[in-house]
């Protein structure tokens, strides 16, 4: 089985879009779990 070599410029764009792809995740998670707090929370003020 063959394997692909990937040059350093290669390995550079993929980590960047990792990152930028996890930060996209993170960042869904934060808004979920706002959301989340903000309707629980007002149910309970009431």
């Amino acid at each position: 089985m063959e394997t692909v070599k990937l040059t350093d410029s290669q390995k550079k764009a993929r980590r960047g879009r990792n990152l930028a792809l996890g930060a996209v995740l993170l960042g869904l998670v934060v808004l979920f779990y706002i959301v989340t707090l903000i309707k629980f929370g007002g149910g309970m003020a009431g």
